[in-house]
């Protein structure tokens, strides 16, 4: 449940957020634990949790942002270059997530976030291994033109 409160606050739920909808999700299992296959309960919680986000949002109106914790990327005792090139970095790396495919923005998430294995993104999204790590090889190859073309027009 950890993983899955983690994630949604990475995608843009406030922790409080986060923490509500695990909660509901699992209730909800608990509900109808009955007619979830036991291989494929993670995913389906999974699921569940970021489907209530997506209507949390659709309720308040707002846009799905990604947001990184910036107290975990920060050094115990950061100069302010370091902290003015880390945020820099951060904005950098939101805009170009919030640039991606949807599928492809969750894709980097869940492997270079959230330092899931494959086999663990394949159970999330209900996927076979070989497609996940052709998406994901997309993914990556979508992120890099996007900051390369980021990297040019800052140049130009």
């Amino acid at each position: 449940m950890q993983t899955i409160k983690r994630y949604l606050i990475k995608i843009g739920a406030s922790p409080l957020d986060a923490e509500d909808i695990v909660q509901e999700s699992v209730y909800k299992f608990l509900l109808y634990v009955d007619s979830v296959e036991p291989d494929k309960a993670y995913s389906w919680l999974f699921r569940v949790a970021l489907n209530k986000y997506y209507d949390l949002c659709r309720k308040q109106k707002r846009h799905v942002t990604v947001t990184v914790d910036e107290q975990l990327l920060v050094d115990l005792q950061p100069t302010p270059e370091k902290l003015l090139n880390e945020k820099e970095r951060q904005l950098q790396f939101n805009t170009i997530l919030n640039e991606m495919k949807p599928l492809y923005k969750h894709l980097i998430l869940l492997k270079y976030e959230l330092d899931l294995s494959y086999q663990e993104i394949c159970k999330v999204l209900d996927m076979k291994q070989g497609t996940l790590k052709s998406h994901l090889f997309r993914a990556r190859n979508q992120f890099k033109a996007l900051y390369e073309k980021g990297v040019k027009q800052d140049e130009g």
